[in-house]
């Protein structure tokens, strides 16, 4: 096996390929505290990409409630408990990723879902964490808690996937880092599929091919974001292109985010991938949970979400979020007004940083009414 640097443990890792970085890497941010659940992400996927025969059970983008949902069917405790714990020292990550344990004769630690496990995609639907008694009131971090967890393939920079397949039939786009199966060497093997963690690469019984979220790549070379991404109600996502941490640039917005103000976190890290999907931490939920599904650096990144109203840049760029279907590559604050433009640095869209507020008076003079509020 090679030796591969993984920026997110700090440190080198054993992975079946050398490092093979592409020319730039796709990459997104989604912040947990703004996601509503309503399932408009899973629809616009579902009826783009994933209503043919054989398709029915797929869910390339799915919206779960943690803590006790997920799809499939406790795909992140298994392998959490498959690894046998996960040690931190710092930033640095020193226990065994799900290449370096993987058994004798296997290229990676993973499991196989049964057809069963893909029946409960709404499990743990707005459940949450402990009971409400008498007495109880709210507070932060929440004495009772959930949040939704939208999730789409990680175009990971070291897959898994890419890593578990016998027919080499899984690839990464040279060009932008998105990770494709080939139908055609495809031999319906499902090593990818038991080898995912993240569990969303999904098998077609009806073709006999695996089949996976495809960053909707013919929209990413428009420049226009995925269709998950333009019709999230939320505004909940912003996709873009991310650096190596030594070459972040302050006015990249998935640098910005990701590496500078490490407000984004990856999802799992200690599972060696690299994810490029990140996620803003809620900050209700107890900071030891957001550590295990996004690394130590939970605690701090919550607390620089809460501080996003004292710091102008980083408000700016969250009000981006959502404000156009373009990719936006490049980011600046001019005063109260957060302005996304092009590689070239061409205006796409401005935004303000506060919406203005008007507050209408009980009874219009003009029409000789008065205004109600509707119950």
């Amino acid at each position: 096996m090679a030796r591969v640097y993984n920026w997110q443990l700090g440190r080198e890792m054993a992975y079946w390929y050398p490092e093979a970085r592409p020319r730039r890497q796709f990459a997104a941010v989604f912040d947990t505290n703004k996601c509503i659940a309503c399932q408009t992400c899973t629809l616009a996927c579902k009826t783009t990409w994933t209503s043919g025969k054989g398709q029915e059970y797929m869910l390339w983008n799915n919206v779960e409630t943690k803590p006790y949902g997920s799809y499939p069917l406790a795909y992140d405790l298994r392998l959490l408990e498959m690894l046998n714990g996960q040690q931190w020292n710092g930033s640095r990550y020193t226990g065994q990723t799900i290449f370096e344990s993987a058994p004798a004769g296997e290229r990676v630690l993973g499991w196989r879902p049964e057809e069963q496990d893909f029946a409960y995609p709404n499990v743990g639907e707005d459940d949450c964490a402990g009971e409400v008694d008498g007495g109880k009131y709210l507070s932060l971090p929440h004495l009772n808690w959930f949040f939704y967890l939208a999730r789409i393939c990680n175009h990971c920079t070291y897959p898994a996937c890419l890593a578990s397949c016998p027919r080499g039939s899984i690839y990464k786009r040279p060009e932008d880092g998105i990770v494709l199966v080939d139908q055609g060497r495809c031999r319906g093997y499902q090593e990818c599929v038991k080898g995912c963690p993240y569990k969303k690469v999904f098998f077609n019984p009806l073709t006999g091919t695996s089949e996976k979220c495809i960053a909707c790549f013919p929209k990413i070379e428009q420049g226009i974001q995925p269709q998950c991404f333009v019709n999230c109600i939320g505004k909940i996502r912003l996709a873009g292109w991310i650096s190596k941490p030594e070459q972040a640039r302050a006015d990249n917005p998935m640098d910005y985010l990701v590496h500078i103000k490490k407000v984004a976190l990856p999802l799992f890290p200690q599972f060696g991938l690299e994810p490029n999907v990140y996620y803003i931490p809620p900050i209700h939920a107890p900071v030891s949970f957001n550590q295990q599904l996004f690394g130590p650096g939970a605690g701090e990144a919550m607390k620089t979400y809460r501080n996003a109203m004292h710091d102008p840049d980083l408000a700016s760029l969250l009000c981006l979020f959502g404000s156009t279907e373009l990719v936006v590559p490049r980011f600046r604050r001019q005063g109260d007004l957060a302005i996304g433009s092009d590689e070239k640095g061409a205006e796409i869209v401005r935004v303000p940083l506060r919406e203005p507020v008007h507050v209408r008076p009980a009874f219009d003079a003009k029409n000789q009414l008065v205004r109600i509020n509707c119950p």
